[in-house]
């Protein structure tokens, strides 16, 4: 379980260091608007996401068994997230990520890495597909600059929304749009560039400039911190013990699976082997220190880990010096960064969220045997109207009984794609 970082050190060149550099601070502007964007729809502060990009992005990537692994904050846990706050409280949240990570701590402990293969496919891709649509429905408010609140609950805001049509901001609407527009081409333009900034700078700016009537970071939650704040452990009792850890367990298991999905994807990308036991034990310290530092659960990212290979990342001190960028631009340049406007942050999640859909499979899923698209039904279903405990309960329980039930017939081989 000895951490990549320690291995490559052992050979490290001062070319792969000019291309770890490269690739570091490439990674960190595209993760700084992603971290934030991901923050404000968990509903939690801005400062968060950026304190959890940096302290969680530092450890997964010193302590992980992935040679090109970038971790922080992501889109799937925007659901979990979410919904421990409004029932526990971010203090909950807080101790609910610090259990999660003894918990990734121990499963790496007894060498439970191998263990993500069992999880049936159909059952990741449901529950994938179902967070996209919440995150999706969850950024129309920012989007269209409807004001006022909306239920939590899927089938009751699709209708709270139409009701609200009427109400949009046009000039939030157009922010939104060209946001995303500039996203699309810059990333096949220029596919090494960090397109996200570019796109949500140039928005930001052009808000800013014509002084339009678009809500930013400024004006909603006031300026962004410039340090990071002081650790201290989170407040536990027996009886929050036995409240938060059904959700410790959902974060856990989360990180888990997606932190060695991802290290699978970087596997593929550079023809390498990750170390899953040393992977989930650098997740569990991870999300134990983003949890001292009062930042959210982490896991590896898998559009930033692509994004880091293909800048040119060789080795982790491209993940570590990621972190240190970061925390570069919170401590000189946190002021400017709250002039980002919120519908490009929205415009910029309805992207994320598409990707994780992955439209171009869905034809794929189609043709798939009838179980398995019934297993991805159920579980998408579940995890929008319900919630992601209940979904990953039942799709693993109803996979690994369809499992039982076709013993003798080899279920197809799968690998996790490039979301």
């Amino acid at each position: 379980m000895t951490p990549k970082l320690f291995t490559t050190l052992k050979t490290y060149t001062r070319a792969e260091f000019g291309a770890d550099l490269f690739a570091g601070v490439t990674v960190a502007l595209v993760a700084l608007p992603l971290s934030i964007a991901i923050a404000i729809a968990s509903g939690a502060a801005p400062a968060a996401g950026f304190v959890t990009a940096i302290v969680a992005g530092f450890l997964i990537s010193a302590l992980g068994g992935s040679r090109v692994q970038i971790g922080g904050p992501t889109g799937a846990f925007i659901v979990v997230v979410a919904g421990v706050i409004a029932t526990h409280g971010y203090d909950g949240l807080v101790a609910a990520t610090f259990l999660a990570g003894i918990v990734l701590v121990i499963a790496g402990l007894f060498r439970a890495g191998q263990l993500v293969r069992h999880v049936p496919e159909a059952v990741i891709n449901g529950f994938t597909i179902g967070i996209a649509v919440i995150i999706a429905t969850s950024q129309i408010p920012d989007f269209l600059g409807l004001a006022g609140s909306f239920p939590a609950d899927f089938l009751e805001k699709i209708p709270a929304l139409v009701a609200a049509l009427p109400a949009l901001n046009p000039a939030s609407l157009a922010t939104g749009l060209v946001t995303m527009a500039l996203i699309v081409l810059l990333r096949r333009a220029f596919p090494r560039l960090p397109g996200l900034i570019v796109a949500v700078a140039l928005t930001s700016a052009a808000v800013a400039l014509l002084d339009l009537p678009v809500e930013t970071i400024r004006s909603r939650f006031g300026e962004l911190p410039q340090s990071l704040p002081a650790p201290r452990l989170p407040e536990l009792s027996l009886a929050s013990l036995r409240e938060l850890l059904p959700s410790a367990l959902v974060i856990a298991f989360l990180a888990g699976v997606e932190s060695l999905l991802s290290a699978m994807v970087a596997d593929r990308m550079i023809g390498g082997r990750h170390r899953s036991n040393a992977e989930l034990m650098a997740q569990g310290w991870a999300n134990i220190g983003s949890s001292l530092f009062g930042g959210l659960p982490a896991t590896g990212a898998i559009a930033r880990t692509a994004t880091n290979v293909r800048a040119g990342g060789k080795t982790p001190v491209a993940g570590i010096i990621h972190s240190l960028t970061l925390l570069a631009i919170m401590m000189l340049a946190a002021p400017l960064a709250g002039y980002l406007a919120l519908p490009a942050l929205s415009g910029l999640l309805l992207l994320t969220a598409w990707n994780m859909s992955e439209p171009n499979r869905w034809g794929a899923y189609l043709r798939s045997r009838p179980s398995d698209r019934a297993l991805l039904l159920i579980t998408l279903v579940l995890t929008v109207v319900t919630d992601l405990t209940v979904a990953i309960g039942t799709g693993i329980a109803l996979g690994l009984a369809l499992r039982l039930a076709r013993r003798g017939v080899d279920d197809p081989d799968w690998t996790p794609r490039d979301k």
